[in-house]
């Protein structure tokens, strides 16, 4: 009985090491992404918030003009973007804002030359 209960008590405490990981968030951060952030930066403003606990409801503490707000969320699909490790000759264009913009299970992600639909990680 004491070698089960041990056991039990191991896997109990194995699974609960890999909940953090799972939900890949931090305590008191909210579900949702933040928009992106392309605008310049053109004054040092101290951040507004320092996490999502000090934001509104549905609101989400982001970078934002390059000092952290809070910021209305917006959803985001599973997986990351993938790295891109080129360099952009040609201007800047994006071809989405946001992952509702891509079909499917393609995720807006930031390349070399822009913001377009790709496969997740």
């Amino acid at each position: 009985m004491r070698a089960w209960s041990l056991l039990l008590l191991v896997a109990l405490l194995a699974l609960g090491s890999q909940l953090p990981a799972a939900s890949a968030r931090t305590k008191g951060e909210k579900f949702g992404g933040c928009p992106p952030d392309d605008g310049p930066c053109l004054l040092s403003v101290p951040d507004h918030c320092l996490d999502d606990s000090q934001c509104p409801a549905r609101m989400k503490c982001c970078y934002k003009a390059c000092f952290r707000q809070c910021v209305p969320l917006i959803s985001v699909k599973r997986g990351s973007c993938p790295k891109d490790h080129l360099h952009c000759l040609s201007p800047v264009q994006h071809l989405c804002n946001r992952d509702s913009d891509c079909r499917g299970s393609n995720r807006c992600c930031l390349g070399a030359c822009g913001r377009d639909c790709r496969n997740p990680v």
